[in-house]
């Protein structure tokens, strides 16, 4: 019995319907829709609530059924019928999810087909307007499906971009060899590759509901709708690529929006805000919750960035470049641009932070590119005092040091959130190109036994140590007593140089000036383990750069050259021989900056910044220099300030939330003394981290 039974089920497996009774059944089915927008009364019923889904669930498994009994390539009966008839108006919903269905269960090439490409055209023409209507839902299942067969034959694209015709039942291989512009079966017209879009896509294609779609409110949309737009830019092919950046709005519809959530930010948003904002995610679920007013809208535009910085990211060099030239013009240079040249301080503050939330999110190397050149100029020569100056460059180094302390602060900020971005230009444009001949050594080296009596005599002379204890930069023959002076443009090399290198910059606070001894706080190994992070980051972000591992030789440096140190590190520098006279979370930006530029592993920044041993060329001034001239004038101010131990205790304690918050006389001078003794701390454990620069001088 078993065994009969088993040969009755596989017969009935086997048994197959005539394709006549298919084809009855699938324009039973065909009718039974058709009439019923015939017959029906009541068009307030959504089809839904009809017949009509079952039906058209009945055609999908037969013509999923008919595809099975028919060779691979050949179109069965039920199919042909289905592509010489136009569905019925009026049931879109119906019709997105039919067409997603067929196209994604059915195997055989359907958008080949003149009868489904255009009605799909259609579709594509008529869902600008399902934003808010309730099908959305259905709107992105139908594009997915559409990338999903255009990603298996990227030929597709530029026939579903530009409206053109596909002959019926042209196979995709066959498609390179079309003339683009033919027309079929109606009639043949030859056109030219760049031949003038049609009206229809002007309006609404494959291209501007994918974009509409990742506007969408609801997430799960939106998702959907960016991952497949990433998988569309992504395709290899280039004609696939060009059809995409001559034949669609991708790169404005992008930008667009781009600047549309840009400028609906709340111009009150309060920039302290936007600063401490954490770099975003377009895979986010929301874009803020509402913390500080403006939040959700900040939040939406920086999403937006990192999404399109994504696009460039993964995108087709030749999408990639659109995209990144469509976003400096209308982003960069269109809005940006005209906000930081402004001169109102709010407005400078608010565009100022904005910019720093933009140089957060960008990593796409294209797009950071066009960035840096934005705000940097592409300047690489030497500069000059007399240089004519890059405007917005010029104004954005200038606001490192503008009378107003929060311009400065965010002005700063900028910079640190530049060096950190792994781009060459950036290192070279602001101090590298200074420094390349080495200007700022005395090249007519010190004789050792000549520097005995002029150390001594120093040392006798008390009325000069007096007036200018520390005094070295500038002029060749003085020294200072901490440090030993040796021959020109020498450095360090070995341990016993590295450890005094390390000893000069923990030694130059006097004992009595400091106080993080007394304090219960992580020691001298937190520094280094810090200083470990930051120098193996630079040196990951400098290792393609093909930078030399030792210091320029100086024969072959042009001798005549007049250093100048550069605008940049100029208003570093000057804000560093202020210290102990600005607000303590300035001077914490300052020396952030000046300790990322310290950690790069270029020979000339190591010797410039982290060398106390250099013999400065008259007129110049070293990072070293600019310390030692501060505690001088910090051991002649705390000399007038009575009970300076006990007040700088308190102090210190309070900046760690310990000590009690009454106010009193010389707190900006004190908070300075705390941040000069942990900036020579970091400076130290970054020197002793990245060892001696290597080979000779």
């Amino acid at each position: 019995m078993l065994s009969r039974l088993g040969a009755l089920l596989q017969q009935a497996v086997e048994t197959r319907e005539p394709s006549v009774d298919l084809l009855e059944a699938f324009t039973e089915h065909w009718k039974g829709i058709t009439g019923y927008y015939l017959e029906a009364t009541d068009e307030s019923i959504p089809a839904r609530q009809t017949d009509i889904p079952w039906r058209l669930r009945q055609m999908l498994d037969i013509l999923v059924y008919e595809e099975k009994q028919f060779p691979a390539g050949e179109a069965g009966p039920c199919l042909e019928y289905l592509l010489q008839h136009k569905y019925p108006p009026g049931m879109r919903q119906q019709v997105l999810l039919f067409f997603s269905r067929v196209l994604s269960q059915v195997q055989h090439p359907l958008l080949h087909y003149l009868n489904v490409h255009r009605p799909v055209t259609k579709l594509l023409q008529l869902s600008g307007d399902l934003l808010g209507s309730g099908l959305e839902k259905e709107e992105v299942q139908f594009v997915a499906v559409l990338c999903m067969k255009i990603k298996q034959d990227p030929t597709l694209l530029m026939y579903i971009l530009e409206g053109k015709s596909i002959p019926n039942g042209m196979r995709a291989q066959e498609l390179p060899a079309m003339e683009e512009g033919t027309e079929h079966p109606s009639g043949s017209t030859t056109g030219s590759p760049h031949a003038e879009p049609s009206p229809a896509r002007r309006d609404h294609n494959l291209i501007t509901s994918l974009v509409g779609l990742c506007k969408s409110k609801k997430s799960r949309v939106a998702m959907k709708a960016r991952e497949n737009l990433l998988l569309l830019v992504g395709l290899a092919q280039d004609a696939a690529a060009a059809c995409l950046v001559r034949s669609s709005a991708l790169c404005p519809l992008l930008t667009q929006h781009l600047c549309d959530l840009h400028r609906a930010v709340p111009m009150g948003t309060d920039p302290a805000d936007v600063l401490a904002m954490e770099r975003m995610s377009w895979r986010s679920q929301g874009a803020g919750d509402g913390a500080f007013p403006g939040k959700e809208s900040l939040g939406a535009f920086l999403t937006w960035l990192d999404y399109l910085d994504e696009l460039v990211l993964g995108a087709h060099p030749v999408v990639a470049e659109a995209i990144a030239e469509a976003v400096e013009e209308r982003f960069f240079q269109g809005i940006l641009r005209p906000q930081l040249l402004q001169m109102s301080e709010l407005a400078v503050l608010s565009a100022t932070a904005m910019l720093v939330g933009t140089v957060r999110q960008v990593r796409a190397p294209v797009l950071l590119r066009r960035l840096v050149l934005f705000l940097l100029g592409p300047d690489q020569h030497p500069e000059t005092p007399e240089d004519p100056p890059h405007p917005l460059r010029t104004h954005l180094i200038d606001r490192c040091n503008h009378l107003c302390d929060e311009i400065s602060l965010a002005s700063l900020r900028l910079f640190e959130q530049l060096l950190q971005k792994p781009h060459e230009h950036i290192t070279h444009n602001l101090v590298l190109r200074n420094l390349q001949a080495r200007g700022y050594l005395q090249r007519t080296p010190l004789v050792p036994e000549e520097r005995g009596p002029p150390e001594l005599e120093h040392e006798e002379d008390g009325l000069d140590l007096e007036e200018d204890p520390y005094f070295t930069d500038g002029f060749p023959d003085s020294s200072f007593g901490m440090v030993k002076m040796l021959p020109s443009g020498s450095a360090p090399s070995g341990k016993g140089q590295v450890s005094e290198v390390v000893s000069s910059f923990l030694c130059l606070v006097p004992e009595e000036a400091k106080t993080s001894s007394c304090m219960e706080e992580g020691g001298y190994d937190t520094y280094v383990h810090d200083a470990l992070v930051m120098v193996q980051a630079c040196r990951d972000s400098a290792a393609p750069w093909g930078w030399p591992r030792a210091p320029r030789p100086l024969d072959s440096c042009h001798p005549e050259v007049v250093f100048y140190e550069g605008h940049f590190l100029k208003v570093l520098f000057d804000r560093m021989a202020r210290i102990l006279d600005q607000p303590y979370s300035l001077n914490l930006q300052v020396t952030s900056v000046l300790s990322r530029l310290a950690a790069f592993p270029h020979p000339h920044l190591h010797e410039y910044l982290l060398d106390p041993y250099l013999s400065l060329a008259p007129g110049c001034r070293s990072l070293f220099s600019v310390l030692v001239r501060v505690i001088g004038d910090l051991m002649q101010r705390l000399q007038r300030v009575p009970q300076f131990r006990a007040k700088l205790l308190l102090v210190r304690q309070q900046l760690l939330g310990q000590g009690p918050g009454e106010q009193m006389d010389h707190t900006m001078l004190f908070k300075g003394v705390v941040v000069l003794e942990e900036f020579c701390k970091e400076l130290a454990a970054i020197a002793l981290v990245k060892g001696p620069p290597e080979g000779p001088p």
